[in-house]
């Protein structure tokens, strides 16, 4: 199985040079769509539903305290680890989603159930490290 650093080198193979803030959206989407689609898990790593949106705190702790990342960033993970049919969803995540600013990213999944069910009650602009489970995403995802 793929881990969330093998995706994210994919991503930044093909994309390029991006925000972390993007970087993470795209790697949750990866993620979601690949669990609707297959009913299996992308990689292993979880999301949390942060302020700015999911995050997975691996990925945020590999690339903390940068603002843009580039494939040499992310010192672990290989993107050829993806299988063909892995590096499909991912690739279709990126056509759909690729050109969206961070902050359109951002509005999209605020605007979805997964990141509001994960964190309940609480304000947008409070911490939280609840999980964004891939339940709610298959549920979601898979009634669109």
């Amino acid at each position: 199985m793929a881990n969330v650093f093998d995706v994210a080198k994919y991503i930044l193979s093909e994309i390029g040079e991006m925000s972390t803030w993007k970087l993470q959206i795209l790697c949750y989407y990866s993620q979601a769509w690949h669990y609707t689609w297959t009913e299996k898990p992308l990689f292993k790593e979880e999301f949390q539903a942060w302020v700015n949106g999911p995050v997975c705190p691996a990925l945020f702790y590999a690339h903390k305290g940068r603002y843009i990342v580039s494939a040499s960033d992310i010192t672990y993970g290989d993107k050829d680890n993806l299988t063909e049919d892995e590096k499909e969803t991912v690739d279709t995540v990126l056509e759909h989603y690729g050109d969206w600013l961070p902050v359109e990213l951002r509005e999209q999944t605020h605007a979805e159930a997964p990141w509001r069910i994960a964190r309940g009650n609480l304000p947008d602009d409070q911490k939280c490290d609840k999980v964004i489970t891939l339940e709610s995403m298959g549920y979601y995802y898979g009634g669109l």
